[in-house]
């Protein structure tokens, strides 16, 4: 819902209904107009007092649009502070409220969706909210350009609050190196740094094996040089987003799209979740559209999974051939397709 504009004989906009939705994020664009409005100001505190005591399922998300809202204590310091980002082209500074919006989206949905599992744990556990998202930098230390763009992404990511994977520096002394890593990358979300000699790295292939196996969220950062001389097949069925190696200009857009990609996850499982028994044991819901690779891990399952349903809109036709070929007794169904019976 979007408030701008209070109702006719109002001086404030209409309030929220913190229970029109399982979980709420309120977001407040504060400026000098909004701070200098003494009801706007009640308005926002009355919201803040009835959002805090909903716990964590509702939260208030402040932007200091100006120094206004923070001087006069509208909005409290740990607000997003866009009057910060200085002369920023304005759609960067909108990519950048976008992810720090999309991050914060994550936790809410991430404990939403432990309170669902789990529904003894605490609703209001702040440190397990508080736990950060895990992001794994997949990238080949055969070329110059891998590691040092790793650690430029690396960086940026720590800088904005991400807790980010560098095998370098996050191995701990004493634990094997091949088990570390396919545990962390089974966990966390993924960017990929295709450099040009990250498909000829065994590493590099394993891990994206394994992200794909287990449907983690993943971007591939499109690094190439020169030439990569066998492109790897199953880098594929995911977000590609170009980024100079010299330049490397576009790190907040890789961790924009990442977020993005984290948040549709989330938000996929959370709708899975409202299917309930009406699924049965021979449907699998998987978080992207089908590719072979990971009809090829359905096989020998007990039971076995028949169906596959993924999120809207349908594949084309070309590539449904494509798989009833290699795997011709499932079923594949987009999200719609599915509840509109069309496998039945």
């Amino acid at each position: 819902m979007y408030r701008f504009e209070p109702p006719k004989g109002s001086a404030v906009p209409i309030d929220i209904d913190l229970n029109s939705a399982e979980i709420c994020a309120v977001i407040l664009l504060v400026d000098s107009c909004w701070s200098g409005d003494i009801e706007w100001v009640a308005w926002a505190r009355r919201i803040s007092d009835q959002v805090d005591r909903e716990g964590l399922r509702a939260l208030v998300f402040p932007v200091a649009i100006d120094a206004s809202g923070i001087e006069k204590g509208v909005v409290p310091e740990q607000a997003v502070r866009w009057d910060r980002w200085g002369a920023e082209d304005d759609e960067i500074k909108r990519r950048r409220l976008f992810t720090a919006l999309s991050y914060e989206f994550c936790r809410m949905l991430r404990h939403y969706l432990e309170q669902l599992n789990r529904p003894t744990t605490s609703k209001v556990d702040l440190l397990a909210f508080l736990r950060r998202v895990d992001v794994f930098l997949s990238h080949s230390k055969h070329d110059k350009d891998g590691s040092e763009i790793a650690l430029q992404i690396r960086r940026f990511m720590q800088d904005g609050g991400y807790d980010t994977f560098f095998d370098v520096f996050d191995i701990p002394i004493g634990q094997r190196f091949d088990r570390v890593l396919l545990e962390k990358v089974r966990a966390s979300a993924i960017v990929a740094i295709h450099t040009d000699s990250y498909s000829s790295r065994e590493w590099c292939r394993r891990e994206m094996i394994e992200a794909k196996l287990f449907n983690v969220p993943l971007v591939v950062a499109n690094c190439i040089n020169d030439t990569d001389e066998r492109g790897f097949p199953y880098m594929a069925n995911v977000p590609i987003v170009r980024m100079d190696p010299l330049k490397r200009d576009r790190i907040d857009v890789v961790v924009a799209r990442l977020m993005d990609e984290v948040l549709k996850d989330f938000l996929w499982r959370c709708r899975v979740r409202t299917f309930g028994n009406a699924a049965g044991t021979n449907v699998a819901f998987i978080p992207r559209p089908p590719e072979l690779i990971v009809l090829t891990s359905l096989r020998g399952k007990t039971p076995p999974n028949d169906t596959l349903v993924y999120p809207d809109p349908p594949i084309g036709a070309e590539e449904l051939n494509l798989f009833a070929s290699a795997a011709p007794g499932v079923k594949l169904l987009s999200a719609n397709e599915w509840i509109a019976g069309a496998g039945t």
